[in-house]
């Protein structure tokens, strides 16, 4: 995982009006988190915690029955006799799998010596290593009120709660405030060991009204569904993919480029939908800055697999859809802009 020192955000960088959106997290994870490759930011085991996986993919049933119900032990193996596990995601949705049994799960990994001290241990089903705990830690208790509301955007309540508690001595403590979740602690880890800039510029482009010249950005998205037309629902016009697999194009309009994308072209792109943006709307300097600056750093050395796609609004407008993929990592990123002539 590539880490970042974030840098703070000026105290008077507004992203939003307070915490008068959604006050709670969604109740379940999108079908991408359950089912899609993984990205930087679905990552739910650290490197130092792989050892969980291993576990849970190669402990024979009596050591696991050991430490776990026969009925959730033999669930496992059962599970892992089709596809080992690969994310803890997946473990939590073996039939008997829990908070309490992954409790368990750790307890047996870490006694048996699959992971060490460097593995801090499972978090609202987050394996967290002891660096990315120590991150956590850090950014709640420094990062700017509007940052931090970017950085949780659908838990507003659990935002002003961190805010009005820290400082905080342990992850732990943050994931046991009213209106943390997963998703949240998610999000914390990411900002913590990604970087937060980017996320409050994506907050600030997303929350202009929307309007004929709308420009979006996005970090969580799912190939399919972009190819498939979800960022468009209007008339498909063209497109042009690299590194993506043809099986996934729905017709013969789809145009092939042997090249991946660099870093630069990520950049590049995004810096053009958020001048876009900046022009329907202004925004912050310092925060397009910072943000754009996150990028460069996140995206620099990689290649990327994608899309380019149009879509017609009628014959004075359109929409156009790209997307990157870090082919090593899965770092991504997706802009979507409005046009009218």
């Amino acid at each position: 995982m590539r880490r970042l020192v974030p840098a703070l955000l000026s105290a008077s960088l507004m992203v939003g009006c307070g915490p008068t959106g959604s006050e709670s997290e969604p109740s379940s994870q999108s079908t991408e988190h359950q089912d899609a490759p993984l990205t930087t930011t679905d990552v739910d085991v650290a490197p130092e915690c792989q050892g969980l996986l291993t576990f849970v993919n190669t402990a024979s049933v009596s050591t696991l029955d050991a430490y776990l119900p026969s009925d959730v032990a033999q669930n496992l193996v059962g599970h892992r006799a089709t596809a080992p596990f690969s994310t803890l995601a997946q473990v939590s949705g073996v039939r008997g799998v829990g908070p309490v049994r992954l409790t368990q799960i750790e307890g047996g990994a870490r006694a048996l010596g699959y992971i060490t001290s460097t593995c801090a241990g499972i978090l609202d089903e987050l394996a967290l290593s002891t660096d990315d705990a120590a991150a956590v830690v850090s950014l709640v208790n420094t990062i700017n009120s509007d940052a931090l509301y970017a950085v949780l955007p659908y838990a507003w309540n659990g935002a002003t709660n961190l805010l009005n508690l820290r400082p905080f001595t342990s992850v732990q403590a943050i994931s046991e405030v009213t209106g943390i979740g997963a998703v949240s602690l998610r999000n914390l880890r990411n900002a913590a060991t990604q970087g937060y800039a980017l996320t409050a510029l994506i907050a600030a482009v997303n929350a202009q009204e929307e309007s004929l010249w709308t420009s979006r950005l996005s970090q969580n998205f799912n190939v399919e569904d972009v190819i498939a037309g979800a960022h468009g629902n209007d008339q498909f016009k063209s497109a042009q993919c690299f590194g993506i697999d043809p099986s996934l194009f729905p017709n013969e309009r789809w145009e092939v480029r042997p090249q991946l994308a660099t870093g630069t072209e990520v950049v590049n792109q995004v810096a053009s939908t958020v001048d876009y943006a900046d022009r329907n709307e202004p925004l912050p300097d310092a925060l397009i800055t910072d943000g754009l600056a996150e990028l460069q750093v996140s995206t620099a050395g990689g290649t990327f697999k994608g899309c380019y796609i149009s879509y017609s609004k009628g014959p004075w407008a359109g929409i156009q859809v790209t997307f990157f993929i870090d082919t090593v990592t899965g770092y991504r990123v997706l802009t979507e802009q409005h046009w009218v002539e």
